[in-house]
């Protein structure tokens, strides 16, 4: 496989340029050496609304019905990437709350259909001052692996300090960590893309039994390639 591949970053920092921005912008670079070109998705620049009162999140078999907000195209981009990165600050001792309401109705509202991220390379970067990082940094990765991807890592986790805007690209070793993160991921998306490409078929098998009714994605899917 020669082709330029495509990774999706969802930023859940409340700033769109903050230090989360600059690290995915840093993360951009490393991954357009490899061939790799990065969507980064600004939760801020976007509409979304939080879940609701309706109740009826384990009984529905169509996607969310609060309506209005951008979150069905941010799902399309991620389902049509070849890797998801999730990117986020520590606010509050915990994850910062424009990427918890993200999760949740991505996750409850969309994902939970066909899994559509299932055998996508997945990595998380987690970026704060000082305290609680390894806490958000396991909600992100049980996220990743709830979406049935391949988790990449490298060592020692992308988890980096910095509190004012500028100060985490400054953390050398944490931005080492994440670089060496963004390689194995490339690398591991291409092998995954070349199998797909010679034997017509994913290295990993595809798990069909899904939580939910899968008629939306079917559709919404049916003629996209997600290679």
């Amino acid at each position: 496989m020669n082709g330029r591949m495509r990774f999706v970053a969802v930023n859940g920092s409340e700033r769109a340029d903050g230090n989360t921005n600059e690290l995915l912008a840093h993360a951009a670079e490393v991954l357009d050496a490899r061939g790799v070109d990065l969507d980064v998705i600004n939760l801020a620049e976007y509409r979304l609304t939080g879940c609701g009162p309706c109740g009826d999140c384990n009984a529905r078999t169509e996607p969310c019905v609060l309506a209005g907000d951008d979150l069905p195209a941010l799902v399309d981009r991620m389902a049509l990437a070849d890797g998801v990165i999730l990117a986020a600050p520590v606010h509050g001792f915990g994850l910062c709350t424009t990427m918890q309401a993200f999760i949740e109705r991505a996750g409850v509202g969309y994902l939970r259909f066909q899994r559509p991220l299932t055998n996508k390379v997945g990595g998380v970067i987690v970026v704060g001052r000082r305290y609680s990082h390894t806490e958000v940094y396991h909600q992100l990765v049980d996220n990743v692996l709830l979406n049935r991807m391949v988790m990449v890592g490298a060592g020692f986790p992308a988890i980096l300090y910095g509190n004012h805007r500028g100060e985490a690209v400054r953390d050398e070793e944490g931005v080492e960590m994440m670089d060496r993160m963004l390689v194995r991921m490339a690398a591991m998306a291409r092998v995954l893309a070349e199998h797909r490409e010679l034997t017509g078929r994913d290295a990993l098998e595809v798990d069909q039994d899904n939580e939910r009714d899968d008629r939306w994605f079917a559709r919404r899917y049916e003629t996209a390639g997600q290679s």
